[in-house]
C-alpha cells in the first residue's frame, strides 16, 4: 500500500513535461540535479535555526534594545480572582453585558471592576516590548544576509537580465553549490518560522500568516523537486528584497524613533508595491506561465506551481492593503501602525487614576500610568 502510495506520488507525469523520466535527472559527467532526498538537511537546519535565533535574542537583540533605549511600560497586573479566571481561560477574553453582570454577582465585584479586570488581564497576556523587538531584529538579520546572499547568487546569471533563459534546457538544468545552500537555508528558515509562529507575537493576520509560510515552504519545495530552481531563486530574492525594511522599520517604531521609521516604512511600502505587485505578477509570473508552454505542454506541475504563486500573490494584495492604510495614515499625520496588531487598551477611570497617584491625574493615562507627550510611545 505504501509503496503503491510512493509510486504514484513520485510519478513523472506529475513532476516532469512529457517524455522525460526522473533518469533524466540522474547526476552525469560531473553535473548535478536537484533531488528531492537533498531537503531532508532542512529540518535539522530548522531546529539549527531555532538554536541560533535563542542566542542571537539573548546576547545580541536584547542588548541593542538597551542601547535604542527600548523600554517596557509598567502594567498593572489583575488581582487574582478564580470566578474571573476561570471565565477568562474557558469562555472568553472579552465578556458580554450580560456575563459582565452576572460575574458582577459571582465575585462581589461591581460591573466596571470587572471590565477592568479582564482588561488587565488582556494586557497581560499582550507580548512585551522587548519580545517583538528581539523578533524583528531576528527577522531583520535574516533577511538582510538571506537578500544579499540571494542576489550574490543569481546576479551573475543571465536569467537574471532573459528570464527566457530561465527554461534554457528545462528540466535537463544542472545545480551549483550556491543555489543548493541558498535553497536549504531559505526553506529551513521558514520551517522554522512555522515551528515558533504559536509562540511568537500573535497578529491579526495570524491566519494569512500560517497560510504563507505553509505556501512558501511548498513552493520552494516543489520548485527544487522539479528542478523549478532558476525561478525559484528569483522569487525568494524578490521576497526577501523588501522584508528586511519592514523588520527595520519596526525595530526604530519599537525604539521610538519616529520619523527614523515612517522615513523607512515609506522606502518599505515603495519596494513591496513595485515588487510584490509590479515585478513579481507582471515579470516572474509571466515567466512561470507563459515562457514553458513555449517548450513543452502543460503538467500537473506547471499548473500546482503556478496555483500556488497565486495563492502568494492573493496575500501580497491583502497585505498591500494594509500597508496602504498605514501609508495614509503617515501621509494625514497620523502615527504608523501595524495594521496587524493587536492594540494595548488602556484605562482611564477615576479609579485607575487613583491608582497611578495624584501626580497623574491631570494626564492621559495608559494602562494607569501617565502617556509621555513626546509621541514616541506606539505599537507594533
Amino acid at each position: 500500500m505504501l509503496q503503491t502510495l510512493y509510486d504514484y506520488f513520485w510519478w513523472e507525469r506529475l513532476w516532469l513535461p512529457v517524455n522525460l523520466t526522473w533518469a533524466d535527472l540522474e547526476d552525469r559527467d560531473g553535473r548535478v540535479y536537484a533531488k528531492a532526498s537533498d531537503l531532508y538537511i532542512t529540518l535539522p537546519l530548522a531546529l539549527l535555526f531555532l538554536i541560533v535565533r535563542y542566542f542571537f535574542e539573548l546576547y545580541v537583540a536584547t542588548p541593542l534594545a538597551a542601547l535604542l533605549n527600548v523600554k517596557e511600560k509598567t502594567r498593572l497586573r489583575a488581582p487574582p480572582n478564580p470566578t474571573l479566571e476561570h471565565f477568562y481561560l474557558t469562555s472568553g477574553k472579552q465578556p458580554k453585558q450580560a456575563e459582565v453582570e452576572l460575574l458582577s454577582r459571582q465575585s462581589g465585584l461591581s460591573g466596571r471592576q470587572v471590565e477592568r479586570w479582564f482588561r488587565r488581564r488582556r494586557n497581560q497576556d499582550r507580548p512585551s516590548l522587548l519580545k517583538k523587538f528581539r523578533e524583528a531584529s531576528w527577522r531583520f538579520t535574516f533577511y538582510l544576509i538571506a537578500f544579499i546572499a540571494g542576489m550574490a547568487v543569481i546576479v551573475d546569471k543571465p536569467w537574471f537580465y532573459d528570464m527566457k533563459k530561465v527554461w534554457e534546457g528545462y528540466p535537463i538544468q544542472s545545480t551549483i553549490p550556491s543555489q543548493y545552500w541558498y535553497y536549504m537555508i531559505e526553506l529551513s528558515f521558514y520551517w522554522s518560522l512555522l515551528f515558533s509562529i504559536a509562540s511568537d507575537v500573535k497578529r491579526k493576520d495570524f491566519k494569512e500568516q500560517i497560510i504563507h509560510h505553509v505556501a512558501t515552504i511548498i513552493l520552494i519545495s516543489f520548485s527544487w523537486f522539479a528542478n523549478y530552481v532558476r525561478a525559484g531563486t528569483l522569487i525568494m530574492a524578490l521576497h526577501d528584497s523588501s522584508d528586511y525594511l519592514l523588520e527595520s522599520a519596526k525595530m526604530f517604531n519599537y525604539a521610538g524613533w519616529k520619523n527614523t521609521c515612517n522615513n523607512i516604512f515609506i522606502v518599505f511600502a515603495v519596494v513591496f508595491i513595485i515588487t510584490r505587485l509590479v515585478i513579481l505578477p507582471f515579470w516572474i509570473l509571466h515567466c512561470t506561465v507563459v515562457y514553458p508552454l513555449e517548450l513543452y505542454p502543460a503538467f500537473f506541475g506547471y499548473y500546482f506551481f503556478n496555483c500556488m504563486m497565486g495563492v502568494l500573490q492573493l496575500l501580497h494584495i491583502f497585505w498591500a492593503y494594509l500597508i496602504l492604510r498605514m501609508a495614509h495614515k503617515f501621509v494625514t499625520g497620523k502615527l504608523v501602525e501595524d495594521e496587524r496588531s493587536d492594540r494595548e487598551e488602556t484605562e482611564s477611570s477615576e479609579g485607575e487614576e487613583a491608582v497611578a497617584g495624584g501626580g497623574a491625574k491631570s494626564r492621559p493615562l495608559a494602562n494607569g500610568h501617565p502617556v509621555l507627550s513626546n509621541n514616541h510611545r506606539k505599537n507594533d
